[in-house]
């Protein structure tokens, strides 16, 4: 099978992907802006050929490019791993006569508002919503929807620009901060914990699943700075306060009728059990999350992918052994990073279940906590036992500390 991926190198997940699908027999071909000489080491392995792009994001500059390049020649699939680049991989898809997710398919994918009309028309909870590009049909919307609501993009990823407002003086400012939006989707907000329910699938079936629970729910870490935020991909996805989230994730994925691939859903449990839907990409989750679902299950993700996608079966024992945490470390101060205090004591506790240490080190200018999800690093503990797995993630965000001058 002959695939061509879109963006090989970036973001930072995507050599990985690149090295399953060359492991299971691809011949894999990439294309993007970064010249091949800058590519990582492990991109640059797995690939067979590449083309150079002035901008990966000229569409129809691209789609020429991809139909005269002979590296194209017999492709199979098109693969788009980068919520940005899944309508490019659509176009591409139609235009070159091949399988997955067209233009109409993929919109839902990547507009919120479009998402959640399909769903309500096949009866699926979501929160009420109201799509919006001024600031007139804001403030109607707020009006018809009610306080506390939430305001986020139309097609964003993650919680970037994502604002809940409890009140018309806070509406106003939000609405400041979010001009440069072109298109909002004004939603209720749901007040419950947050988890997200990820899938592998070939041909409309599941092969793999995973649930990871947000501690706390991002819109809290993306608020306030001292938090340091977790993702934990949880070893027993068929608890019962899961099934009704697990549930309606599967409900989702045949209303939106996804076929093949990574997908990555977001779902509410309300304090009365409620499953409350929220949004999903046709992509796997980001900021390194398909780690945290290897080191649950000592499994290689990124190759059950490739699996899925070139021979429709995952051959590896993706059993859930472990409950992974990874947290998010942010430092305190600005500039550079200073000194980091805690991690022996930490390492001598509970050294036997950290599995990655990936923190900057003193020296290293400190990253915009706001501008990136991995903010200053982080750290992975995992267990059998849940409790004992929060209990000592709790303690490496409080005792691990970063400072920066």
């Amino acid at each position: 099978m002959k695939i061509l991926i879109l963006s090989p190198a970036y973001p930072p997940e995507m050599p990985f992907f690149c090295r399953g699908l060359a492991a299971v027999g691809a011949t894999v071909v990439g294309i993007g802006d970064s010249p091949a000489g800058a590519l990582p080491e492990l991109t640059r392995n797995a690939l067979s050929d590449y083309l150079q792009l002035p901008s990966l994001w000229d569409e129809d500059a691209t789609i020429a490019a991809v139909q005269q390049w002979a590296g194209a020649r017999g492709l199979d699939r098109v693969e788009c791993l980068w919520e940005p680049g899944m309508m490019l991989a659509a176009r591409l898809r139609e235009a070159l006569g091949l399988p997955g997710l067209g233009c109409e398919q993929t919109l839902p994918f990547r507009d919120k508002e479009v998402m959640k009309q399909v769903l309500d028309r096949h009866g699926l909870r979501t929160p009420r919503h109201v799509s919006a590009t001024t600031e007139d049909q804001v403030r109607a919307a707020a009006e018809r929807i009610g306080y506390p609501l939430i305001v986020k993009p139309i097609a964003g990823a993650g919680s970037a620009d994502t604002h809940r407002v409890d009140g018309p003086d806070e509406l106003d400012r939000v609405l400041a901060l979010t001009r440069h939006v072109a298109e909002v989707s004004v939603e209720e907000f749901i007040d419950g914990e947050e988890f997200t329910h990820d899938t592998i699938c070939s041909d409309g079936e599941i092969l793999y699943e995973n649930v990871s629970w947000y501690r706390p729910r991002p819109l809290i870490a993306r608020t306030h700075e001292w938090v340091s935020p977790q993702t934990i991909s949880l070893r027993d996805i068929h608890a019962p306060d899961l099934a009704a989230g697990v549930d309606l994730g599967r409900k989702v994925l045949k209303a939106l009728g996804f076929q093949t691939g990574f997908t990555h859903m977001e779902w509410f449990r309300t304090a009365d059990g409620e499953a409350v839907f929220g949004e999903i990409g046709a992509r796997p989750p980001g900021a390194r999350s398909v780690d945290m679902m290897n080191y649950s299950s000592d499994a290689d993700m990124f190759t059950a992918w490739a699996e899925a996608v070139c021979h429709g079966r995952i051959e590896q024992d993706l059993t859930k052994r472990y409950n992974a945490a990874q947290v998010i470390q942010r430092a305190r101060g600005e500039g550079r990073i200073e000194r980091i205090e805690g991690l022996r004591r930490t390492l001598s506790r509970f050294g036997q279940h950290i599995v990655s240490i990936e923190l900057l080190p003193p020296g290293t200018p400190r990253r915009n906590w706001r501008a990136t999800l991995l903010s200053d690093g982080w750290m992975v503990v995992r267990h059998p036992h849940l409790p004992t797995c929060t209990r000592m993630a709790d303690e490496i965000g409080t005792n691990v500390r970063m400072y920066a001058n």
